[in-house]
């Protein structure tokens, strides 16, 4: 296991943490700081760790040991609404209990910022409103979210996120059941945030999105072994053939990189 790159300035920082699941090891002793304003990518085979490590970055599951920062202060002493107002976090699944709009159900997203017992503003509105825009899903805002397809919940789903304007974002697959289209729009979307100062973390499976959209990128191997740094330091055929454990090739264009299967 090795730090590809270092940097003091950073949003989000992960010391000797170690996480397992059934006494397993999945990552050990991650050495981790992301910088603001840049996009990171997880990435590793079924079953490596990149839902858990998501997680306990998040801080919704302890992990072994080691520690988790949020600009610089320890994740566990920050103040529940002060941390739900900064780090926001989008899971790989998405329930819905209850009837509701797409817009009641994005909506949610601005809970943090609503006082106890008050109602969402106007303003709230806007907000979800302008986060549905976004993902091209306000002509959907009446609609009951148990008549979406898997596709469009799944923009709901981003645009929640999007709603609770976190300065940090911890997405895993948020591409997930989206067409191409609609795949390469949300990872836009997701740089321009990053653009404007935001911290984004995301977990993927495409090596070829991941090299054109994120500035960084971890790689998970399984076993505790993992590989963090510049996305186009640490993304070559050697770590990718050992990522997925078959032979990969990379092919090289005016517009970026892409890694194909080899065998």
């Amino acid at each position: 296991m090795s730090a590809a790159h270092e940097t003091t300035s950073h949003s989000l920082a992960c010391a000797h943490l170690t996480i397992d699941v059934a006494d397993r090891v999945l990552v050990r002793d991650l050495n981790m700081s992301i910088p603001r304003g840049a996009v990171t990518c997880v990435l590793g085979r079924n079953g490596a760790g990149k839902t858990l490590t998501l997680h306990t970055l998040a801080g919704v599951r302890p992990a072994r040991s080691g520690e988790v920062m949020l600009d610089g202060q320890r994740l566990a002493d920050w103040q529940r609404k002060d941390l739900a107002q900064t780090l926001g976090l989008l899971t790989q699944m998405t329930d819905d209990p209850f009837p509701s709009s797409v817009l009641e159900t994005v909506l949610v997203g601005r809970h943090p910022h609503i006082g106890f017992w008050q109602w969402e503003s106007e303003r709230d509105n806007e907000v979800a409103r302008d986060a549905l825009r976004h993902v091209d899903m306000l002509d959907f805002e009446t609609r009951d979210v148990a008549t979406l397809s898997g596709g469009e919940r799944r923009r709901v789903a981003i645009a929640t996120l999007l709603a609770q304007n976190p300065a940090l974002l911890l997405l895993d697959e948020p591409i997930n059941h989206l067409d191409p289209h609609h795949q390469i729009a949300v990872l836009r979307l997701l740089h321009e945030r990053s653009r404007e100062g935001r911290t984004v973390l995301l977990t993927l499976h495409d090596a070829t999105l991941a090299a054109r959209y994120s500035d960084y990128a971890l790689l998970l191997f399984g076993e505790g072994q993992w590989l963090f740094g510049k996305t186009n330091d640490v993304l070559t055929t050697e770590t990718m053939s050992r990522l997925y454990g078959l032979r990969v090739q990379e092919l090289a264009w005016s517009g970026g990189r892409a890694f194909v299967a080899a065998e």
